[in-house]
């Protein structure tokens, strides 16, 4: 009895924050709120225009958004090789600042370039905007913890995004009918401010106690070319894998997100209506994602590491998916006033960021610097981007040939037991004992 007590021990403090590490625990999760609330605030804009037009102009929207993502990533990859981290990371977030308020003029006179004009350019800017200021986050976080901590921290550390997203929106309905649109631009950049802030004394305390500090060149300039991120999603069995990953995460997403976006243009008349629908739908998505951060994940990331995470999360996603495919109306409402295709993006959203991205961010902080940064960046801003338009060009061509809403969900199905498999051999793969850590010391 005494021998289970002290196996049990430090598995339960293998779970703690440990006393050195609050205070860039703390840091850490400021700067993930304020990166999520900034996105937060001015994400129901977007999701407004989304309704209004239809899920069949969304390949148009993520074209374009991909070319931007493609474009911005070799110059992220060409910043990260020439200059230290402790200039490019703050930087590429004053970068989004300055876009901010560049913005605020166009929506405080939308004739300055028109309002379809503004929307799109405003739609595409926020899709960019949105992974880049996460990629970055997610990438600093890998450098600056190591494996160990990453299984730790990662699920407590994601909460903080998870807070931001509820308080975003609160921010927007609260502030919105006070100062207006436009101003709503400016609380943004400050929130953006406050994670620079944030950015530049987490790098402090890194260099003084983070457990990296020993590496070699722990924060220093990478080197190499500006398509090394693209080049290595090709070419690394990793990033090729980490790649499939993503894709078929991102096509649960994409599909829920457009069967909503078809039911909120053709359920709600006007814009109102479509903001606030689409207000509650995240509210109930970021309070299920703060419910796993807390228990589930948090239990069983340290203890079982990221394969039954990704497999949990596939599973559960899969179940709820299973409501629209045998669903007889999923346009009708089933549980608090929603359809089953509501319920299922909001299980399968709700699941992916409280469980699935923790993890899957887990997996890269045992991987080289070079990969860490361009390699993941590459993956969650141009290869995302890329399966969003690829899924949404997909659907309507399906669509054109009759594939129904169920049909829809079915291969959103499969697409999540594809991902529980590969997400299963990549934790495998990268968490397996090297031969220098199994070799045992000769007997004398």
């Amino acid at each position: 009895m005494p021998q289970a007590h002290e196996d049990r021990a430090p598995a339960a403090q293998g779970r703690r924050i440990r006393g050195g590490e609050w205070p860039a625990v703390a840091l850490s999760f400021a700067y993930f709120f304020c990166v999520l609330a900034a996105y937060y605030v001015i994400r129901p804009l977007r999701e407004q225009l989304t309704a209004a037009v239809g899920s069949t102009q969304l390949p148009w929207f993520y074209g374009a958004t991909f070319i931007a993502t493609l474009v911005l990533t070799p110059v992220f990859a060409w910043l990260i090789a020439r200059y230290p981290r402790r200039i490019v990371v703050p930087l590429v977030y004053l970068f989004f600042i300055g876009c901010l308020f560049a913005f605020v003029p166009l929506f405080a006179d939308p004739a300055l370039i028109g309002p379809r004009a503004l929307g799109t350019m405003f739609f595409v800017w926020v899709s960019v905007f949105n992974l880049f200021v996460v990629s970055v986050f997610w990438i600093f976080m890998s450098d600056i913890w190591n494996v160990e901590q990453a299984k730790r921290l990662f699920p407590v550390i994601a909460v903080a995004g998870t807070c931001g997203a509820l308080a975003g929106p609160t921010l927007t309905a609260t502030l919105v009918n006070i100062i207006g649109v436009a101003p709503l631009l400016l609380v943004s950049a400050s929130l953006l401010g406050l994670a620079v802030v944030c950015i530049v004394l987490l790098g402090r305390w890194a260099r003084t106690h983070g457990e990296r500090r020993f590496e070699a060149a722990h924060e220093a300039p990478i080197g190499g070319g500006m398509l090394d991120g693209l080049k290595q999603v090709f070419t690394d069995p990793f990033m090729r894998g980490m790649a499939l990953l993503l894709l078929l995460a991102d096509g649960i997403g994409t599909v829920n997100y457009a069967l909503v976006a078809d039911y909120s243009g053709a359920t709600f008349a006007d814009a109102v209506s479509r903001t606030a629908f689409a207000a509650r739908v995240d509210q109930m998505a970021n309070v299920l994602t703060v419910i796993t951060q807390l228990t589930l994940t948090r239990w069983l990331l340290p203890r079982r590491g990221p394969g039954p995470v990704i497999l949990v999360w596939a599973v559960v996603s899969m179940l709820a998916l299973s409501l629209v495919v045998f669903s007889p109306d999923p346009h009708a409402p089933m549980a608090f006033g929603l359809p089953a295709v509501a319920i299922a993006l909001i299980v399968s959203r709700g699941l992916a960021y409280g469980m699935a991205e923790p993890a899957r961010h887990s997996l890269y902080a045992r991987v080289p610097r070079n990969v860490r940064y361009k390699g993941q960046n590459a993956v969650d801003t141009a290869v995302w981007r890329f399966g969003d338009t690829a899924i949404a060009v997909g659907m309507n061509a399906l669509r054109t040939l009759g594939v129904s809403i169920g049909a829809f969900a079915g291969i959103s199905a499969l697409a999540a037991l594809s991902a529980a498999t590969i997400g299963w051999r990549m934790s495998r793969r990268v968490e397996a004992p090297r031969p220098s850590q199994t070799q045992q010391p000769a007997t004398p």
